[in-house]
């Protein structure tokens, strides 16, 4: 019989998850004769009656599709099943209900493309339901332990990248200091990226704590040489000079990291007189058209991921690692968050170029 592969995507969106889903379901059916299903929404269209899956055909799934942002099947970030928020605000294990509809679409294994968040959720569904399950990282942050790279951090960087070769030319128009917030829920990676291939004069990570008066130090030495602008880099999960997190709210009480640059802005203006301004970019960083970076490395992860599942090993996720893909096993990859290292290459590059850190 026809085995029946799951697959669904979860978390926040990011460039190149069409192209994951493009190369699992091709090889899958290509070169094994599975059947692929897409699960929308994450678990959620596990959750619903019927579940809400479509059959993917992979002569559908063109080039083209590589070149979409976001997901065709949809995500989720919200709502742990094993502790899902009611009509009432009481929270129920539901869990069950996920597993239950994994048996009743006759599913013989599960990939899963998310972020450590989604895959400690997967992997327990997994384990409770005894489903074969392979996950393929994906998050803007790169933040997955036990990989180098996680689909949709190249695009990421890009984007911001691109967003400081167009500040510069307009802050040295009219003598601004410009100051660029970007993502980073607990790392630093792309701040740290972008600001490097960008050209900032000042990256700000959480991993690496600043000094307020370093900054203004450095963007006044900067004058003295003759230069009549700056460009700063920060990570929205970089803390306040007075050494606290700086929050979003959202209706129903949620909260989300944003608003650094704001407060680093007055606070560099009233140490400096500098002229600044503020630009985030939010989801930004999620859309668009994903980098040949991103779709090379969604293909190369959803040929690996098939083929584990073939093989009979299961509870990985597949990586990158020195210019190859491996795998490693699911626990190494939740167990925390990959940060930058105070000491790593990227920031002993920025070192060397000069560019301010805030330490000191």
């Amino acid at each position: 019989m026809t085995k029946r592969l799951g697959l669904l995507t979860s978390g926040g969106d990011c460039g190149g998850l069409n192209a994951v889903i493009r190369a699992v379901t091709r090889h899958a059916a290509g070169t094994y004769g599975w059947q692929v299903l897409g699960i929308r929404n994450g678990t959620m269209g596990l959750l619903r009656r019927p579940p809400d899956v479509e059959p993917l055909d992979p002569e559908r799934l063109d080039a083209a599709m590589m070149r979409l942002g976001g997901t065709v099947l949809g995500t989720t970030n919200e709502r742990d099943p094993f502790a899902f928020r009611m009509p009432d605000g009481n929270f129920a294990d539901r869990s069950a209900e996920i597993i239950e509809a994994y048996h009743t679409l006759s599913l013989d294994a599960l990939i899963g493309v998310g972020g450590d968040g989604s895959f400690a959720i997967l992997r327990r569904l997994a384990q409770k339901g005894r489903i074969p399950f392979i996950g393929i990282p994906k998050t803007i942050d790169n933040d997955v332990r036990g990989t180098e790279a996680s689909v949709g951090y190249d695009t990421a960087v890009w984007v911001a990248t691109e967003a400081l070769d167009r500040l510069q030319p307009t802050a040295a128009s009219h003598d601004r200091v410009m100051i660029l917030e970007v993502m980073g829920r607990d790392a630093g990676h792309i701040a740290i990226a972008a600001g490097i291939a960008g050209g900032a004069d000042v990256i700000l990570i959480p991993e690496i704590p600043y000094r307020l008066e370093k900054i203004a130090a450095h963007i006044e030495a900067l004058r003295r040489r003759g230069r009549n602008f700056a460009l700063v880099v920060a990570a929205e999960s970089v803390k306040s000079p007075q050494g606290e997190w700086v929050y979003r709210f959202h209706p129903g009480g949620q909260k989300s990291y944003g608003g650094i640059g704001a407060v680093l802005a007055d606070a560099i203006a009233a140490l400096t007189g500098a002229e600044t301004r503020v630009t985030v970019l939010g989801h930004v960083q999620r859309g668009g058209q994903p980098t040949a970076g991103d779709r090379l490395l969604a293909s190369a992860f959803g040929v690996a991921a098939v083929d584990l599942l073939v093989a009979g090993r299961f509870d990985r996720m597949v990586a990158w690692r020195n210019r190859s893909v491996v795998d490693i096993p699911l626990a190494e990859a939740i167990a925390g968050p990959h940060l930058v290292d105070p000491d790593g290459p990227l920031v002993r590059t920025a070192r060397g170029l000069g560019i301010c850190l805030g330490e000191g």
